[in-house]
């Protein structure tokens, strides 16, 4: 019998058959990629000692893995539904295995920047032919709780990620800890061949014009957040950069509305409770992000944590995000609203946000455990229910492209987030030290002999300004996704 699916249609028959290793794999390359977010951030300070990188270069580590994930996950999930959802799946984990296998190797910190771009190409159509595998195969309450699980599963690579990466540097380096990566996704990759292949039954060309505009728009307005501290906001390279990045997002929302076959369907877009749901997994993403890359900097800096310590303080944070998405959906399937719960879950995270306002350099400890618990509560809260809610809203041809639009949004949010939180702090602490350079360093956690309790004092500070603006800009956006989500939402599988 033919393995690829074909038919749109939720027909039973193609819905309750789909192979014992479809889940676990997928749910394994969630973990992967989930642990190869969070645990980076605590490999920063090693990283930027051992090629003696700070700044904008050391913060491109991270945040060249989220912008390579942000600007090709939404393409992964068209081309998921257009030439085969597991056909990408297992090239995107070749892709990502090469990549950790390049960073591992590295002579220099450009090699290693390159080398992250490569893995987060991979993490990107992981995770947008991952939902899209899962939403073709699974139906109903079997959906949820496959979502669930994904949200709990990319929950507990975020918790053990920042704690595994502290002792795998401990143990063996921090290049250790990016080889065994490699390895974890060479196996995600065999196990996928077991999986049954299904696409769209319409497949329509490709969009190259509106996939090279998403991603020049995305690559613009990121260099132009992470190169703006040290060159400038005013400098000529800057502003060229950010009115490209602009002119770039414009073009693309033109392309994709007059597009026969667009990446991203304007009826998506158009779907209000859809985008509400969408909106709800960014805002979370904005209110997370910031505090998991680079408060464990902070932790090592100001109260001398070593990288095993600081990653398991993270805990706090990322501990409830391996618990708390099975326990909301859970409470969806028993009749609580959804709605309810992401509102919930949305206060949540920005209660946390404004509370870290209270972070000090002598009770680092203590100021931040109860806002950490809280963002990772709303987190969780999120990962359980925000994706179920929003596939079910969705056409099945277009899941691949719902599951790579949801996974961009997240994507776009850690990108841009750790971009202008890199550029506020280092700013801020470039007009407190008055000096660009020794602000680049004091953010990498890097502190002058005899000076440090100055520079301290200097990133305090420009952490609290900074949190305010993070857990503001999530209260506007909580009140939008309220707004969008309010009214009856209408399942594709009722129609």
């Amino acid at each position: 019998m033919d393995t690829t699916s074909t038919d749109p249609s939720p027909h039973p028959a193609a819905l309750d058959r789909p192979s014992r290793l479809t889940l676990p794999v997928v749910l394994a390359a969630v973990v992967v990629v989930a642990m190869s977010i969070s645990g980076t951030a605590v490999a920063l300070p090693s990283i930027g000692r051992d090629l003696d990188a700070s700044g904008s270069p050391l913060n491109w580590v991270v945040a060249g893995y989220n912008l390579a994930f942000a600007a090709l996950t939404l393409v992964a999930g068209s081309a998921a539904d257009r030439i085969g959802r597991r056909r990408v799946f297992i090239v995107a984990a070749l892709v990502f295995s090469a990549g950790f296998l390049a960073t591992a190797l590295s002579p220099s910190i450009v090699v290693t920047d390159v080398a992250r771009v490569v893995s987060g190409a991979g993490s990107a159509g992981i995770m947008a032919a991952g939902g899209a595998i899962l939403a073709s195969n699974y139906d109903g309450a079997a959906r949820n709780r496959a979502f669930a699980l994904m949200g709990t599963m990319a929950g507990v690579g975020i918790a053990v990620g920042p704690t595994l990466s502290g002792l795998l540097i401990a143990a063996t380096g921090w290049r250790g800890g990016f080889a065994v990566f490699t390895v974890i996704g060479l196996l995600v990759a065999l196990g996928a061949t077991r999986a049954r292949e299904s696409r769209a039954a319409e497949a329509g060309r490709a969009d190259w014009a509106g996939s090279a505009l998403f991603v020049a728009a995305l690559t613009l307005l990121m260099s132009a957040l992470l190169e703006a501290p040290a060159l400038g906001w005013t400098h000529p390279g800057i502003l060229v950069m950010g009115v490209a990045g602009l002119v770039a997002l414009v073009a693309f929302g033109v392309v994709q509305r007059r597009g026969a076959a667009p990446v991203l369907a304007p009826s998506l877009v158009a779907n209000r409770a859809f985008m509400g749901w969408s909106l709800a997994t960014l805002t979370t993403s904005i209110g997370f992000l910031g505090v998991l890359v680079f408060l464990p900097t902070y932790l090592q800096a100001a109260a001398g944590l070593s990288p095993a310590v600081a990653g398991t303080a993270m805990l706090l944070l990322t501990a409830p995000v391996l618990i708390v998405p099975m326990a909301a959906v859970a409470l969806v399937n028993r009749g609580v609203p959804a709605r309810l719960l992401i509102m919930i879950a949305l206060l949540l995270v920005v209660a946390g946000n404004l509370w870290l306002t209270a972070l000090n350099a002598d009770d680092t400890i203590v100021a931040v455990a109860a806002p950490l618990v809280l963002i990772g509560v709303g987190m969780g809260a999120s990962f359980g229910i925000t994706d179920g809610q929003a596939m079910a809203l969705v056409p099945a041809d277009a899941v691949g492209m719902a599951a790579g639009f949801l996974n961009t949004l997240r994507g776009a949010a850690e990108a841009l987030v750790i971009a202008a939180f890199s550029a506020s702090l280092i700013g801020l602490l470039a007009a407190r030290l008055g000096d660009p350079a020794r602000a680049a360093e004091v953010g990498a956690g890097r502190l002058t002999t005899g000076a440090e309790a100055a520079e301290l004092d200097a990133f305090t500070w420009s952490w609290h300004l900074t949190q305010l603006g993070v857990g503001l800009l999530c209260l506007v956006l909580s009140i939008v996704v309220a707004v969008l989500i309010h009214g009856r939402a209408t399942s594709r599988r009722s129609a």
